[in-house]
């Protein structure tokens, strides 16, 4: 009998069987996955400021998260955060970046940073949970 239960916690254990399934169904169809975690952290004077992570896969990047600290917003730090992400991979043969944010977080920000909102899927409740799905090409 089948049981699906829920879980808020993965251990390491199936996180390694759903990239080894991935990698299986790509190569079969033959695509390399090469799915790669990243991040890149932001320190001032030995303190914590401000994190960029996502993952490579296929031939884009996808940014998952962007978190400056309070105190240390409107420093450019978010900015040169994203242009880290961008130089890094910039000659890695990947197409480009993509990622997703909501109204009421930084669709202004990523434009600003030369992202193209490629589509928006409108929150009919609250405008600030429109999720902005933004990409730019390298």
């Amino acid at each position: 009998m089948l049981n699906i239960e829920y879980r808020a916690n993965l251990d390491e254990e199936y996180y390694k069987i759903i990239d080894t399934e991935f990698d299986k169904f790509a190569n079969k169809n033959k695509v390399i996955c090469n799915y790669t975690p990243f991040a890149f952290i932001a320190m001032e004077d030995d303190e914590f400021v401000g994190i960029i992570t996502g993952n490579s896969y296929y031939k884009e990047i996808h940014i998952s998260e962007l978190i400056v600290l309070e105190k240390y917003r409107n420093k450019q730090i978010g900015s040169k955060l994203v242009q880290a992400v961008e130089d890094y991979y910039k000659d890695k043969g990947f197409e480009n970046i993509n990622l997703t944010t909501y109204g009421f977080q930084a669709p202004e920000f990523y434009r600003k940073c030369g992202y193209e909102v490629e589509f928006v899927r409108e929150n009919k409740e609250n405008p600030k949970l429109n999720k902005y799905f933004l990409v730019k090409y390298f």
